[in-house]
């Protein structure tokens, strides 16, 4: 190769080797491996590819994210944590008192997320007036879905109370259907116990217990009762439910093996992969009585600090993305969630959805939102994963007492406060 021409080589090698060595990268650990979430979240390694950044993947099968904040503590103490994590609910102002989260206020600022966003949700993306995160969506938790078709085979009314539920579910049991889709593990128990603790319990009541934790509340009358529906409930599942996790849970439901799940709405996007569609094969209806209330669950990254700028500025792209009126329509639409914008036109998304829309703004309206437990919304995970323990065993045991059941949460709570 001629002098010359070498020279020009050269320089054109290290141009191209500089810029992919300054192609901001971010790597994000997330727990959204199922089918229905793994096609939600592509959405935004595309939209984070088409800017010219780098998404570095680090997902972590578990749909309760307890395998994930294992991992994630780890990496933290190290001094190695990655761009983004998956955290919610009190756990981001948990992690930002560490001093180890970014300040994305200038973000936030230049998009506008104190006018977009729900007062209830940006407060909680906040620490000490600063976003250290951004959230994705609004989810249901207190949702039953139910098979259409099996309830129009045998003339059933879908229930709307827990006695209903009970009546209809000795029904299908006769008939060898399986009346109620669970898998049986510990964040699916706690989902299961808090929709049938805001049945009985009512919202006030609710809110003392998962959010203000009132431990004369949690080992009470009506607690006990809690405990006692709860524990009927493990009569109408199947033998196999044991550490099923969610998604084979909800594929009974489509395949007409299981009538019912008590399950928030991103089991909607897991039917919708399975090509069925609301209102022809499954439907859905608030869980027991649970009608005038809504159990929430929002889904958020928190940004951890980082020193290179061109990952800063990939870090930041990731957070302007997310809330971005084309990525919260398609996430929303493959998630099965409503998006958390206010802005966002709703066309398009099915009945379900726009009936969580509509039930969302009138429980704001009168006070009936309540933060999930079960989801990482209304408590530390220190004091939820101390109530799975409690729950779940309860539940699998045959021989529990709904009054140990009540006193061993309050304990546990005790404990881990």
């Amino acid at each position: 190769m001629r002098p010359f021409k070498r020279i020009i080589y050269l320089i054109v090698l290290s141009i191209l080797l500089f810029g992919r060595a300054q192609a901001g990268e971010v790597e994000v650990l997330h727990w959204w491996t199922s089918g229905s979430e793994g096609k939600a979240i592509d959405v935004l390694k595309a939209k984070l590819k088409q800017q010219g950044y780098i998404w570095k993947d680090f997902a972590i099968e578990g749909g309760g994210g307890e395998s994930a904040m294992t991992v994630l503590a780890t990496r933290a103490i190290s001094g190695n944590p990655p761009s983004a994590a998956q955290i919610k609910g009190p756990d981001i102002q948990e992690w930002a008192s560490l001093g180890l989260l970014a300040n994305m206020n200038s973000v936030a600022s230049r998009e506008h997320w104190d006018h977009i966003l729900p007062p209830l949700i940006s407060n909680t993306m906040k620490w000490k007036g600063q976003y250290v995160a951004v959230p994705f969506n609004i989810h249901r938790v207190n949702w039953m879905w139910v098979n259409t078709k099996i309830f129009k085979k045998y003339h059933l009314t879908v229930p709307r109370t827990l006695k209903q539920f009970f009546e209809v579910a000795d029904v299908l049991k006769a008939k060898g259907i399986i009346p109620l889709a669970h898998g049986g593990e510990p964040w699916q128990d706690a989902t299961l116990f808090e929709v049938v603790a805001l049945d009985i319990l009512g919202v006030k009541d609710y809110q003392k217990a998962f959010v203000d934790l009132d431990l004369s509340l949690l080992n009470s009358p009506e607690m006990v009762e809690v405990f006692r529906q709860f524990k009927r409930l493990s009569h109408y599942v199947d033998l196999n439910s044991r550490g099923r996790n969610w998604n084979r849970t909800s594929s009974l439901i489509a395949s007409g093996q299981a009538a019912m799940q008590v399950m928030g709405d991103w089991v909607k996007g897991e039917l919708s992969s399975f090509n069925k569609k609301v209102g022809t094969d499954y439907g859905c209806t608030p869980a027991f009585g649970t009608a005038g209330a809504y159990i929430y669950n929002v889904d958020s990254f928190i940004f951890f600090q980082l020193e290179n700028p061109d990952d800063i500025d990939a870090q930041k792209a990731l957070a302007a993305t997310v809330l971005t009126p084309d990525f919260q329509r398609i996430f929303n639409l493959n998630k099965g969630s409503i998006p958390v914008r206010t802005d966002v036109s709703l066309k398009g998304f099915d009945q379900c959805a726009l009936q969580s829309h509509k039930d969302f703004i009138q429980a704001a309206k009168l006070h009936t939102l309540v933060p999930s437990m079960a989801h990482g919304m209304a408590t530390t995970s220190y004091v939820e994963r101390a109530m799975y323990d409690v729950i779940s065993s309860y539940f699998h045991d045959p021989d529990s007492k709904p009054e140990l059941g009540a006193y061993r949460l309050a304990k546990a709570v005790q404990a881990a406060m």
